[in-house]
């Protein structure tokens, strides 16, 4: 049977995609490279909108995680609180896990939903077009056919790129790197995502079930020249409360990272193909809300998906247009953000404003986390059309 999708990437995004698709009663293959479980350089913190995508799907227990209740930010000697905000009965929870179980879980899930293929060790290698549209994917030499396409194959996407689709990166920009610590028996991680700004970089530190935290580092590509020890050594111990709290802890993963902070597409739909999660644009994850910006993204795409199949071509811009919008907020803030970083001082007087103005910083954390919109409520008056436009 020709499929209805086909899925390049079984990541978050790709992997949540498809369980929805399969359980609406679509035919799916999903096709992942690389093998589980794996290792991602990446924050491991979910957003409260994330883990409410994985309740919906049935997934949050099997993915567990360690429970945290907002950001705190610490610059020099100031500290600055926030909780995620409730939201219409929505989480207001984020849960730190390894990026390597949920991974493992949301692939097994999709491999196991009845209309799915699933595959690892499978590279897609080229998408197939004809007369201007792509009608399917070229896979370990073999071609396959479908009604639509998602390119789901990550930040250095390949499909993106060869669908020219990629827009080029211009300047140094940032990149980060990450570690794993086990703290020693007398030490506990508190039930926050920290967030230590110091001259020129931010430290990030994720609790983790099992009494382990995930140490990431973001900075400009100019001050971090390679992944050393040397250089992370330092930044923690310019800051006395990281210091103290990784004292006597066990590093258990090697030091990975170096990866660019910031990435976009020219266009993330075109005749018969979709690009999702970060092959679609990522931004700098000084907010850290990437994870549960891809989960809200799929479970988007899903939602237009079952609604516009029968209705023609128009579907697929009335998605990017609610992705967007689903956008809007995040990006803004990311930008102010990174404006504060840039300038240490700025972040200092931020940080001590913020500290003082809980419910203004409360309702950042929200729109960082994706907690402001409702990304599977269409309004119901939006009507697709054979000829790609919309009326009320």
């Amino acid at each position: 049977m020709t499929p209805d999708v086909l899925i390049a990437g079984g990541g978050l995004a790709g992997s949540s995609l498809a369980i929805m698709l399969g359980r609406a009663g679509f035919h799916v293959e999903l096709f992942e490279r690389s093998h589980f479980p794996r290792e991602k350089a990446c924050g491991e913190g979910l957003m409260p909108a994330g883990v409410g995508v994985l309740q919906r799907l049935g997934l949050a227990d099997a993915v567990g995680g360690a429970p945290f209740y907002g950001i705190r930010y610490h610059a020099g000697t100031y500290v600055a609180e926030g909780c995620f905000p409730a939201s219409g009965g929505l989480p207001s929870i984020g849960r730190g896990q390894r990026r390597r179980h949920l991974d493992q879980v949301l692939f097994a899930a999709a491999a196991a939903t009845p209309g799915v293929v699933a595959r690892t060790g499978t590279s897609v290698e080229a998408p197939l077009v004809e007369q201007g549209r792509v009608v399917g994917l070229m896979v370990a030499g073999e071609p396959h056919h479908a009604s639509l396409v998602v390119a789901a194959d990550g930040a250095h996407s390949r499909l993106r790129r060869q669908l020219g689709l990629d827009r080029p990166r211009c300047g140094y920009g940032r990149v980060g790197l990450r570690v794993h610590f086990r703290l020693a028996a007398d030490r506990q991680a508190p039930p926050w995502v920290e967030v230590f700004l110091g001259g020129g970089y931010e430290l990030y530190i994720t609790p983790l079930p099992q009494g382990e935290v995930l140490v990431a580092a973001l900075a400009g590509r100019e001050v971090i020249a390679a992944p050393t020890h040397a250089l992370l050594a330092r930044w923690i111990a310019e800051q006395p409360v990281l210091r103290a709290r990784l004292h006597g802890a066990e590093q258990i993963t090697s030091l990975r990272g170096l990866t660019p902070l910031q990435g976009s597409a020219t266009r993330g739909v075109i005749p018969g193909a979709v690009l999702l999660g970060d092959a679609a644009g990522f931004l700098d994850p000084i907010t850290g809300s990437g994870m549960a910006q891809a989960l809200l993204a799929a479970e988007l795409l899903a939602h237009c998906i079952r609604q516009g199949w029968e209705a023609g071509d128009g579907w697929p811009e009335v998605f990017e247009r609610q992705r967007q919008l689903l956008l809007r907020d995040y990006r803004l803030l990311t930008q102010l953000v990174l404006g504060l970083a840039s300038h240490h001082a700025l972040a200092q007087i931020a940080v001590r404003l913020l500290g003082s103005a809980p419910a203004l910083f409360s309702y950042l954390i929200g729109v960082a986390g994706g907690q402001q919109y409702l990304p599977w409520h269409i309004p119901s008056e939006e009507r697709w059309h054979k000829d790609g436009n919309t009326v009320g």
